[in-house]
């Protein structure tokens, strides 16, 4: 029917309330308020920008409605699960032209959405759903940071008993904190990355760890609390908790022998990093080769989690590059100083077809970053912006910032 066209929709049943499609959108048609996400009618120019970096798929929805009876974002912060889709013969089935030139070009390997490493495990995801939850015990809650660090950041070990719960390294959970929110609906669900290997934290256990930071202020120094952090931090061994997920397709570890990993992170984005390392570890006597490079970033050594552990490793396992702003008498010093620092090593890595480089944590260390790897490209005679669209083509590029 020529009078029908696409509306762009989140689904609120998958939804986990990230702000990834909102902040990866370069029109600002994505919004929310306190209980969906949902899409600007009149503003959305289906660019496709937001679908890849979704982690559960929710973002990948439409309806076809009328030009002139849209659906409202009053009638979209409303809901839980989609309206029903009109009839297929009235239309649903045809693509719009523009969408169409979107999907041939993904698929001609000149963008699209963002794709795993090619030998990456298949990941299992959206087994349980908000409204369908698992429960999980909790059999550890453990401090991470020095006990004077201003940062209270826990390992905290969930156990899923007999329920089949699969995560791969790199994959996120939901938690769903008890209680409601001001409207008196329940309070919806947090995303965490799982900081374990895919065999979990205890090997032979149906269990994973989390990595989770006490919100104590906001990203301005705001105090403010944090309503799941706060929940999860003060959990007592014995407590069941709600759970969702596993969630995430393409923030995955390489799975052939020989790969290498560039890891750069601050606080709890060293979450999955430590997955993908302790994985590594595991499987030393196997010989696989690669290497393993670290960047990791906190105000001081007491408020980085696991800088006790991570100083144990072998250092024919990982190569660690410790960043501290924060110390006395010394000059403060970030991430993306360490990179210059080793930026003949790091170049070698960049331009190793067999290298995956995983950055995660703060959105604010992006900038850093990539104005670091532009810098010691400069030096090494390479172009930085020519070399990160190969990098993201080849699926060696992967960023979860927050």
């Amino acid at each position: 029917m020529t009078d029908l066209v696409r509306q762009h929709l989140i689904d609120p049943e998958i939804c986990i309330r990230c702000n990834t499609c909102e902040e990866t959108c370069p029109i600002d048609a994505i919004t929310h308020d306190g209980r969906n996400y949902v899409v600007k009618f009149e503003v959305c120019n289906w660019c496709n920008d937001c679908i890849g970096p979704c982690p559960t798929g929710a973002i990948d929805n439409y309806r076809n409605v009328s030009a002139t009876q849209s659906y409202s974002l009053e009638e979209q912060y409303t809901w839980d699960v989609l309206p029903a889709p009109v009839d297929a013969q009235a239309g649903e089935s045809e693509m719009p032209e523009e969408v169409a030139r979107i999907t041939e070009i993904a698929q001609a390997g000149q963008g699209g959405p963002a794709s795993p490493p090619w030998s990456a495990a298949h990941p299992y995801v959206n087994l349980f759903s908000p409204q369908k939850p698992t429960l999980a015990t909790v059999s550890g809650n453990h401090r991470i940071t020095a006990m004077d660090a201003t940062a209270d950041i826990r390992h905290l070990v969930l156990d899923f008993a007999s329920v089949a719960f699969p995560v791969l390294e790199g994959q996120s959970i939901g938690i769903i904190p008890p209680g409601c929110d001001e409207q008196g609906r329940p309070h919806t669900m947090r995303l965490y990355s799982v900081a374990s290997p895919r065999n979990g934290e205890r090997p032979g256990y149906n269990n994973l760890s989390l990595t989770v930071k006490r919100v104590t202020e906001d990203h301005q120094g705001v105090p403010t609390r944090g309503l799941c952090s706060n929940y999860l931090c003060d959990l007592q061994k014995g407590a069941k908790v709600q759970v969702c997920g596993p969630y995430g397709t393409t923030f995955l570890m390489p799975n052939h022998p020989g790969a290498s990993l560039l890891m750069i992170c601050t606080g709890t984005g060293s979450a999955p990093m430590r997955a993908m390392t302790e994985r590594r570890r595991r499987r030393l006597p196997l010989n696989e080769g690669g290497e393993l490079m670290l960047f990791f970033g906190a105000r001081s050594a007491a408020e980085l989690p696991y800088f006790g552990p991570l100083s144990k490793l072998p250092k024919q396992l990982i190569d660690i590059n410790f960043a501290f702003s924060r110390v006395p008498t010394q000059p403060k010093q970030y991430v993306q100083d360490k990179i210059r620092e080793r930026h003949q090593d790091v170049v070698r890595l960049l331009k190793d077809d067999n290298c995956y480089i995983y950055i995660c944590g703060l959105k604010g260390m992006e900038r850093g970053v990539d104005e670091a790897f532009r810098d010691i490209c400069r030096m090494a005679g390479e172009d930085w912006d020519a070399l990160l669209p190969q990098l993201k083509a080849a699926s060696r590029y992967h960023v979860e910032t927050y």
